[in-house]
């Protein structure tokens, strides 16, 4: 018999920005949609009055490809100011264009188009929702992102003469992939190569695409809502955090916690599956308790001492957490508890996530080891910031470990819900989130050449 030879998934190693999908984007960066593609979309949102006909007018060919590759070996922001507006906007078209699913996915992108070509005009914002849903949580989040930009855009359509029906014209090619083969072959989807004049199946997807993207671009605000008819019939549970009272003994409950703790750090625990990744240890268990997410183990060695390292994570936060916008005391309860709330924000327009967590660490383990537990409570002084989302860590532990010549052995536990995402994000995401933390914690105890020594 003939075996059928495995397809391994492309790494993507040789790229950074253009022909990345954003789950990988988001796995390497916290950011699903690449910070180098953001800044650019603030720049056109500023250009936008005196732009006209952006998107529409090309850029010049050989600064855009100078300007892509700025970005695939660009370490940090990219200032757009010396770069004209049209080229930019050509770039953002590529990156959409190259997306290996494409932004509205192979699977879906056919969904989108047939809504405009068969559901009367009354159901077809309904239909839209529906299909929102079914696309990946990073694609929908971009996808909002997208739209909210590309309205801005429009808003000053007087002066740069790009209305709503004209912006979907030019982007919607980039988005949503027209006139290929409706046969089950197994070959890739192509972009139809044809020649003179397109045929009537053509006309209508096309059709099709530039009304989607204009109505998606008008109801952008009610598009990512879902009606009270459909959340009541659906079946919700949402875990609600403790409060200090109903939590009980926090003597009882740390020691439980760190027992539990210094058992999972253990390399041969069971129930662990090893997840790849380059530069941390990093596993996920389903702890079976009815909820739906796991529970991730991230493993990293750190050049710092115990102490110091479980200083960096308590008070300074700012320094390894770029997402991080402001925390605050809510509670001293004794030397080593408190709580305390903190907001990380999110890729605009989406709301930022907003935590109330009681922490308790304990530095006189043995070997000199330190420990840090975390748990979401529901604390009356911590109301939501900033139009924030209250996120829920149901469980966040850190074991600090010597390991000789002043380095140290991190072990972070992590089991958090930032609430309005799906099982498959987090199966997909969040562990390598955790391992990306972990790094920007040991990578700031590098001593730089520049910089001042950190430790004798």
């Amino acid at each position: 018999p003939k075996f059928i030879k495995r397809m391994r998934a492309p790494d993507y190693k040789d790229k950074t920005v253009f022909g990345v999908p954003l789950s990988v984007s988001l796995q390497r960066t916290g950011h699903a949609l690449p910070p180098s593609i953001q800044g650019a979309m603030e720049f056109l949102r500023k250009s936008a009055p005196e732009a006209t006909g952006l998107f529409r007018k090309s850029g010049v060919r050989s600064r855009i490809q100078k300007l892509r590759s700025l970005h695939e070996s660009a370490t940090g922001p990219i200032s757009y100011e010396q770069h004209q507006a049209y080229d930019v906007a050509d770039l953002l078209k590529q990156y959409f264009r190259e997306l290996p699913d494409g932004l509205l996915t192979g699977k879906l992108s056919d969904t989108f188009l047939c809504i405009f070509q068969h559901i009367p005009e009354e159901l077809r914002l309904d239909a839209l929702q529906a299909a929102v849903l079914l696309i990946p949580d990073e694609n929908r989040e971009v996808l909002e992102t997208l739209l909210v930009f590309l309205d801005d855009v429009c808003r000053h359509a007087q002066e740069n003469q790009m209305t709503v029906a004209n912006i979907a014209v030019c982007i919607a090619p980039s988005l949503f992939q027209l006139a290929v083969p409706r046969s089950a072959s197994a070959s890739p989807r192509r972009r139809a190569t044809t020649v003179g004049i397109p045929d009537q199946r053509e006309l209508n997807e096309n059709r099709a695409a530039h009304e989607c993207l204009a109505r998606m671009i008008i109801d952008h605000k009610k598009l990512f809502q879902i009606s009270l008819e459909t959340l009541q019939q659906c079946r919700l549970e949402q875990y609600e955090p403790l409060t200090l009272d109903e939590l009980g003994s926090l003597k009882s409950y740390l020691e439980g916690c760190l027992h539990a703790l210094i058992t999972e750090a253990r390399e041969k625990s069971k129930g662990w599956a090893n997840v790849q990744h380059a530069d941390v240890d990093l596993a996920f268990k389903k702890p079976g308790d009815g909820l739906p997410l796991r529970l991730w183990r991230c493993v990293i060695e750190v050049e710092a001492p115990p102490v110091e390292l479980l200083t960096r994570i308590l008070r300074e936060r700012h320094i390894w957490d770029n997402m991080l916008i402001k925390w605050r005391h809510i509670a001293k309860l004794d030397k080593q508890s408190e709580v305390i709330q903190y907001i990380c924000g999110s890729m605009k327009p989406h709301a930022p996530r907003d935590f109330c967590v009681l922490r308790a660490w304990r530095t006189e383990l043995a070997r000199g080891s330190c420990a840090l537990v975390e748990l979401s409570v529901n604390h009356p002084d911590a109301t939501v910031l900033l139009r924030g989302v209250r996120a829920v860590v149901l469980a966040s532990r850190y074991l600090i470990e010597p390991c000789g010549a002043g380095k140290s052995r991190v072990t972070h536990i992590s089991r958090v819900d930032f609430r309005g995402r799906t099982p498959d994000w987090y199966n997909k995401v969040y562990g390598h989130l955790c391992a990306l933390l972990l790094v920007r914690l040991r990578d700031s105890f590098v001593q730089r050449a520049e910089g001042p020594e950190t430790k004798v």
